[in-house]
């Protein structure tokens, strides 16, 4: 009996593509993209679980800004 691998890696680093736009990646750096893309969506779920509770805060604050920066059109006078 031959030694096989178990699992081969050689054929899921072959098979691994991510099409972005006009971008392809193949292979291993396909693999680190999708590595990276899962970190970076889990940091960011944690961004938001930790900013949830001043986000009531914050969306009046903003509407208050837009409130004052808005532009009245000039009324003609007739």
């Amino acid at each position: 009996m031959k030694n096989r691998p178990i699992f081969a890696w050689f054929k899921t680093v072959r098979s691994s593509k991510i099409r972005l736009g006009p971008v392809l990646a193949e292979g291993v750096p396909a693999i680190l993209l999708g590595a990276a893309s899962i970190v970076v969506a889990a940091g960011a779920m944690r961004a938001i679980a930790v900013g949830a509770p001043n986000l009531p805060e914050t969306i009046r604050e903003l509407r208050g800004l837009l409130e004052a920066t808005r532009h009245e059109p000039k009324k003609l006078q007739s």
